[in-house]
């Protein structure tokens, strides 16, 4: 059939569907898939399987409507509990004739429920001679218990029901609980019957018209409404069997007719399958908000570190990591003050001061190589972790991120091993800049007459002109702050590489550093975005819901 394969196949999409990230409609959305996956496995699938399968009736109402007493007063015997203690109905309770025992037992409806003949736990088949077969009576636990547990279960006893009979006293009557649920079950489309118990004779007058009039204001002008005055028990706690006469009549009459069952059937499948289309739309939106969620957050911690490169690279480029020990280091090196006399001139004499000074000994070039490795470090991970200062307070701002963070409040934070990781990133990409030195120098005289401490001494110069303005453009703002050191810088690789191999190398080597720094800050990003993917976000979840939900209509 296709309509119950189209119902399986949402049932599955009903089964997979997650709403992990915390918002405000989450755990309704969770709940109201559950609770339409439990329909459509405790009643439509089962039902759809056999239509001409008896039919069933669920007893359900307030605590204390006497249910328990109109189930043992039909059958006239006392197959389930009943008296003053509450809850009376702890384990639900079906009385059917042993003909219909089979149905009932192999738990073709409500498979989840465990089955017992003795009452301890699960729901306890009672066959009985007295019931016409074709119909089955459950009692239910009360729809108001005190106990959480059989709120729940008489809530999905009742999306189980063909047809609900609900048991109500003129005290009770209009009660907010057991309307909510009524119109849960008409927006279901289940077929529904009334029984107004214990009804005093003098309020007869006004209770009943009273009671009508409710049900016609609610949609129910149609349900039978069955009246049973206030009476005595028997020594069984049995009502007289006046009193209910006219129930088992209509019951008695439901059950013997074919007919009238398939319309109880049909009017209660076809609401049921009717009112999915709403309520599956209703779960695919909130699935879709469960994804824009997830998206925002991914973007806003995104952006978050792509700020943090953008800052990374403005500090690169305006010079600001040449201060301090670093151009006190360069100056130590190459004698700033000199650079800046007869820069003209002697630019020859500078190569030679930069290649003896770095042949003498490797221990100023080993500092300025120490602090700038030391300056880029303390920098990069300033900008990490304003990065995830900003990123982290984005997502409290958001109802979703502010959950996500109280388990996950180590994001605010820069990763614990960010520094020996920064540490490694600028060594190797020093690495790189004197592989890069080694291979654009190639037979230069000047170079190869110093061998590895030229190669080295150069590298500096390339690494210093990185941190200098773009292009090499000196400013007087530039000079001031330098003290003459991009100047310096271009012109002694100048002297050796030329012109535009000088702006090549610090090219290169610039965007090799940042290249590095990015892959860092992505992977600092990555943190947040394995949080959201481990929360369980699928991505697939409204569109699927959408076509399943497409492929019932269709089949209906």
């Amino acid at each position: 059939m296709r309509l119950a394969e189209a119902l399986g196949a949402l049932r599955d999409a009903l089964a997979a569907a997650r709403y992990p990230l915390g918002l405000p409609d989450a755990a309704d959305s969770a709940r109201l898939a559950d609770t339409t996956r439990a329909q459509l496995d405790d009643y439509l699938l089962p039902r759809l399987a056999r239509l001409d399968a008896p039919l069933l009736v669920v007893v359900g109402g307030s605590t204390g409507a006497g249910k328990s007493t109109l189930v043992n007063s039909i059958v006239r015997e006392p197959v389930s509990p009943a008296g003053a203690r509450r809850p009376t109905t702890r384990d639900p309770v079906l009385v059917c004739h042993p003909d219909d025992a089979a149905w009932f037992t192999e738990a073709h409806l409500l498979p989840g429920l465990g089955r017992t003949t003795s009452g301890d736990g699960g729901l306890r088949i009672v066959p009985s001679e007295r019931l016409t077969a074709g119909l089955a009576l459950l009692d239910a636990p009360d729809i108001d218990s005190v106990v959480e547990s059989n709120r729940a279960l008489a809530e999905r006893l009742l999306a189980a029901a063909d047809l609900w009979l609900f048991v109500t006293t003129a005290t009770r009557y209009a009660d907010a609980v057991p309307w909510e649920l009524l119109r849960a079950a008409r927006a279901r489309g289940t077929a529904i019957a009334m029984v107004l118990d214990r009804l005093p004779a003098d309020a007869d007058s006004e209770v009943t018209p009273h009671l009508t009039e409710m049900l016609g204001e609610n949609g129910f002008g149609d349900a039978r409404l069955f009246v049973v005055p206030e009476t005595t028990v028997d020594e069984r706690r049995l009502l007289p069997e006046p009193v209910i006469a006219e129930l088992r009549g209509w019951l008695d009459s439901l059950a013997r007719s074919a007919a009238d069952r398939a319309a109880v059937v049909r009017q209660t499948v076809d609401g049921a399958v009717a009112a999915l289309d709403p309520t599956v739309g209703t779960l695919a939106t909130a699935a879709d908000a469960q994804v824009e969620a997830a998206e925002t957050l991914e973007t806003s911690a995104r952006s978050a570190y792509e700020e943090a490169g953008k800052a990374v690279e403005r500090g690169i480029r305006d010079g600001a990591l040449l201060r301090g020990e670093v151009l006190a280091r360069w100056q130590e090196l190459v004698g700033a003050g000199e650079f800046m006399r007869g820069l003209q001139a002697r630019v020859a004499r500078w190569r030679d001061r930069l290649v003896d000074t770095v042949t003498g000994g490797p221990r100023p070039a080993d500092q300025l190589q120490s602090a700038l490795e030391s300056g880029v470090v303390t920098f990069v991970r300033g900008a990490a972790a304003d990065a995830a200062e900003q990123a982290a307070a984005a997502w409290r701002a958001h109802p979703a991120g502010s959950a996500l963070l109280k388990s996950h409040a180590e994001l605010a934070a820069p990763s614990a091993d960010l520094s020996l990781r920064l540490d490694r990133l600028v060594r190797d990409w020093q690495r790189s800049v004197l592989e890069l030195v080694r291979v654009e120098s190639g037979n230069r005289i000047a170079v190869a007459r110093a061998g590895a401490y030229a190669v080295n001494g150069l590298g500096l110069v390339v690494m210093i002109s990185v941190f200098a303005a773009t292009a090499f453009i000196p400013t007087g703002a530039e000079i001031a702050v330098g003290a003459g050191t991009t100047i310096a810088a271009q012109k002694v690789l100048e002297a050796i590489f030329g012109d535009q191999a000088v702006r090549q190398l610090a090219a290169k080597a610039r965007k090799d550093l940042l290249d590095r720094v990015d892959a860092l800050l992505d992977e600092e990003a990555g943190r947040f975005r394995a949080v959201l993917d481990d929360s369980g976000v699928d991505r697939s979840a409204g569109p699927t819901l959408r076509a399943c939900a497409a492929a019932v209509r269709e089949a209906r």
